[in-house]
Formats: structure tokens, C-alpha cells, sequence
């Protein structure tokens, strides 16, 4: 290792080498001057990392708190609907995956810069690098065959945060658990169900997602009334249901620009007919708006003397 520390005075040397040599005895002036030489790659090298992790904080920053063209305004089409919560959720899931991939490319870029230096600094020592590279590969290798759900499950939650399939605060189906999402990382989703148990599942073991809270919702109602009854009086009055929901101030932060929809009998059979509400609405807000148009349903058939069927 001594020998390594005189390789850089080897041919004439460099600059560090010529220095110490004007400075010190011939006899110490290579070996001090490579170890100079292996104290300044390592300071470059961590000097570059530091950069590199500003860089990469910077630009996570930038693309967390940018904001294009929001939620809100893309849906609202009708004056005084204040949908920034929309903007809200978005914003908080666009902080979480920027966050996520600035972490993921810190860590390349620890693990390339340091790595290179560290080669760097062998090769000074005149250690030989290529049975150590081999040794790494092989290594590697056998990593890699062992641990190929890990890579699957990173892989996978790789994809999952640039293509913003779900984010914290989302209810989504998972196929093993239907909750809302916790927590995202690269490598496990935690999710809580209705009953307030908690999922965690692998990234690598999601085949599809269902997301009910991205862009909006709809609340679907089906109204079963007796054969007998008055189709038209039973479609008017479903209709006046429907526009006092939209006309109520207290719904219109819920209920998006298209005004809720008596899509007509959905069904037909010997003893109902079957009509079906529709309203659209911001995220995981339809069971909602679902129960207050049954309750008003409920309310204007009793009035109208018109019965429910069974």
C-alpha cells in the first residue's frame, strides 16, 4: 500500500508531486504526495455529492410546489363553486411523489459517486480492481436472484409514483384490500378499510388499481316505485329532487359543474319500475350525496303518495 502512495510521482508526477517534492525530502515526497492526492478525491467526492443532493432537493421542490393548471380550475364551469380542495389533495400527492423519487435519485447518485471514488482511491493504492469488480458482479448476481420480489416491489412502486396511480388520502382498490391509502413508498402501500384494520402490500403484488378519489365521482340512485305508478309524475318529481341539490348552497362545493340527472327507469319488472339518479361529484364524496338524495327521495314520494317498491 506504501508502494500505491507513490504511484502519482511516476513519470514525472503531477502538480501535487512536483509541490511536495520542492518541499520535502525526495524520499517523502511521493508517498505524501498520493496520499494528498487520495484526500482530494475524497473531498471532491463528497463536494459533488453534496451538489448533487442540492440539485436534486431543488428540483423535488420546484415540481412539489408547482402547480400547472389546477383541479379546480379545470372542473369549475360554474361561478362561486370553491373546489380548491381539490387542489389540496393534488398538491399533497404531488409533494409526496416528488419527495419519494428525490429520495430514490439521492441514493443513486450516493451510490455512483462515492462508488467512483472508491475506486478511485483503490487504484491510487495500487489494490487491483478487476478481481474486486468480478467479485462485485458475482455478488451481485447472486443478489439479485434472491432478492428479485424486492426489485419487483421498488420497480413497481417506481411506476406507480411517476404515473400517479394513487396517493395518500385515496380510497382505492387494491384487489387484496379495498381502503384508504396511508402511506406510499417505493416498496409497501399501507392501506385502512372500513374496519379500521390496516394493509400492507407489496407495490410488485398489485396487478390492477381501482381509485375512487382522483378527478371526481358519481353518486348513482335507484329509485324502485310500484308498476302501477305514473311514469311522467314519478320523473318530474325525481327531476325536482335533483334541482333542489343543485340549487342548495350547502352541496355546491360537492356537487361538480354538471347539474345531477334523472337518467329514466333503468329497470322493469312485474312488481317496480326502477328509475336511476345520477350526480357527479369531487372525490370520495359520492356515499354522501347519495344518502341525502335517498333521504329527499324518500321525503318527496311520501308527499307525492306514491309508493316505494319492494
Amino acid at each position: 500500500m506504501s508502494a500505491g502512495l507513490t504511484k502519482g510521482c511516476e513519470n514525472g508526477g503531477g502538480l501535487i508531486c512536483n509541490l511536495m517534492q520542492s518541499v520535502l525530502p525526495a524520499t517523502w515526497a511521493p508517498a505524501v504526495a498520493g496520499a494528498i492526492a487520495i484526500v482530494l478525491v475524497v473531498l471532491v467526492a463528497l463536494a459533488t455529492r453534496n451538489v448533487a443532493n442540492r440539485l436534486i432537493i431543488r428540483v423535488v421542490r420546484r415540481a412539489a410546489s408547482s402547480n400547472g393548471s389546477s383541479i379546480a380550475g379545470r372542473l369549475r364551469g360554474k361561478q362561486n363553486i370553491p373546489l380548491e380542495g381539490l387542489d389540496a389533495v393534488a398538491a399533497e400527492r404531488r409533494r409526496q411523489r416528488a419527495e419519494t423519487i428525490g429520495s430514490v435519485l439521492r441514493s443513486v447518485a450516493s451510490v455512483v459517486i462515492l462508488g467512483t471514488a472508491a475506486l478511485t482511491v483503490l487504484d491510487r493504492l495500487s489494490v487491483p480492481i478487476a478481481p474486486l469488480l468480478t467479485s462485485v458482479g458475482i455478488v451481485g448476481v447472486a443478489v439479485g436472484f434472491g432478492a428479485q420480489e424486492l426489485v419487483k416491489d421498488f420497480i413497481a412502486g417506481m411506476f406507480m409514483l411517476l404515473e400517479d396511480q394513487y396517493g395518500v388520502g385515496d380510497v382505492i382498490d387494491a384487489g387484496a384490500a379495498v381502503g384508504t391509502v396511508e402511506a406510499v413508498t417505493l416498496r409497501i402501500t399501507r392501506l385502512r378499510d372500513n374496519d379500521g384494520r390496516v394493509w400492507y402490500i407489496r407495490n410488485g403484488t398489485i396487478v390492477r388499481v381501482g381509485n375512487e378519489s382522483q378527478g371526481w365521482a358519481r353518486a348513482v340512485v335507484d329509485v324502485p316505485v310500484a308498476y302501477a305508478s305514473d311514469i311522467p309524475a314519478v320523473r318530474e318529481l325525481l327531476q325536482q329532487v335533483v334541482d333542489g341539490m343543485w340549487n342548495d348552497p350547502a352541496y355546491r362545493d360537492t356537487i361538480l359543474v354538471e347539474e345531477p340527472q334523472v337518467w329514466g327507469i333503468e329497470q322493469i319488472s312485474d312488481t317496480a319500475i326502477v328509475f336511476r339518479i345520477s350526480a357527479k361529484t369531487i372525490p370520495s364524496r359520492q356515499s354522501e350525496i347519495a344518502r341525502e338524495l335517498r333521504l329527499r327521495v324518500k321525503s318527496a314520494l311520501d308527499r307525492a303518495a306514491i309508493t316505494i317498491a319492494g
